[in-house]
């Protein structure tokens, strides 16, 4: 048993047999005989747990019951923004991504993921204002938001204040009002699911690396130079973080894990490495500098997945309203 081949109901078992008889009792009782059965059988033929397994179940564990209480006090972006801060943006991603895909699982409102804000307002506007609360209440905060701001001026201030007022409700209910709207949302033809657009191809080449990106936009600039050009327009790599302003690195400097910040810049120009200096006390910009000597030779691909996860955190305080990544010119940062 390691800590990458742990099934699910191993997880479940693991984590009983460590918080012991008492916990565990109370936790079974809250899961239904089906579920009493699987992990049962389970913890029976759990003979031996390595320690760093088990450190590693409770540690995802708690994790995950710590993410789920940000988001349930202040959204997801609430999550992202103190996870990032107290595990790093890699475990924090991970960590959103894998509770972000169990609600989507458990809501049954995943669907409407997919379904463009102006079109999601239109299908829900005839709703009673309740369901409208409970539907933008399991989507994305940032796609509820632009879903509520589509909605008629007269139904917005009442939304809101449902969603503010919204208790707990059985899953069964939850789940009986996402299959009645998937029902009536695949009758209507007119709906269409957002499944690409030029918005998924820059997130695409985002995550590309140079050469590769480098070599399918050249490929493309001949046969679909404007496509391009909105690609780029909608495109936010590392290098682009040159054209921020002081106010913006220094967020970024207070977010991003400091080992992973130093191993971007080693792989980044001098002017961007200067870019981060200016901004950073003497003593700071020193350690920095030893620590990049201390590193000697490093492997590209690690240079670019640190680069990676600080252009993750410019993304988050994109979406926060801290910094400014749209258009193409200089002045449009902050």
């Amino acid at each position: 048993m390691s800590e990458t081949n742990v099934s699910g109901v191993q997880k479940a078992a693991i984590l009983l047999i460590t918080l012991g008889d008492e916990l565990s009792a109370q936790i079974m009782g809250h899961l239904d005989d089906e579920e009493v059965q699987e992990v049962s059988k389970e913890i029976a033929v759990t003979k031996m747990v390595p320690p760093d397994v088990a450190d590693a179940v409770v540690e995802e564990f708690y994790n995950m019951m710590l993410a789920k209480k940000f988001i349930a006090k202040g959204g997801l972006e609430y999550a992202k923004t103190l996870l990032t801060k107290s595990l790093g943006p890699e475990r924090a991603r991970k960590v959103i991504d894998r509770l972000t895909k169990m609600l989507e699982q458990t809501s049954g409102f995943e669907f409407l993921s997919r379904v463009e804000p102006k079109q999601l307002a239109k299908f829900i506007a005839n709703e009673h204002p309740q369901t409208i609360a409970l539907v933008l209440a399991h989507l994305d905060p940032s796609h509820a938001a632009e879903s509520l701001a589509e909605l008629p001026d007269d139904l917005k201030a009442e939304v809101t204040i449902r969603i503010a007022n919204l208790q707990d409700i059985s899953p069964s209910v939850v789940k009986t009002l996402a299959k009645v709207l998937e029902e009536r949302f695949e009758s209507i033809s007119s709906y269409n699911v957002e499944v690409g657009g030029t918005k998924a191809v820059a997130e695409i080449f985002n995550r590309m690396d140079k050469n590769t990106s480098k070599i399918v936009m050249e490929r493309l600039e001949k046969d679909a130079p404007s496509l391009v050009a909105s690609i780029r327009d909608m495109m936010f790599v590392f290098d682009d973080i040159k054209r921020l302003g002081n106010t913006a690195i220094q967020e970024i400097l207070k977010r991003a894990d400091k080992k992973t910040l130093t191993l971007a810049l080693k792989g980044a120009d001098d002017e961007l490495k200067e870019k981060f200096f200016a901004n950073m006390s003497k003593r700071g910009v020193e350690a920095m500098k030893e620590e990049m000597e201390f590193m000697g030779p490093v492997k590209l691909k690690d240079v670019e997945k640190a680069q990676h996860e600080i252009v993750e955190i410019v993304r988050e305080l994109d979406s926060e309203g801290l910094v400014s990544i749209s258009g193409g010119e200089e002045d449009q940062y902050v």
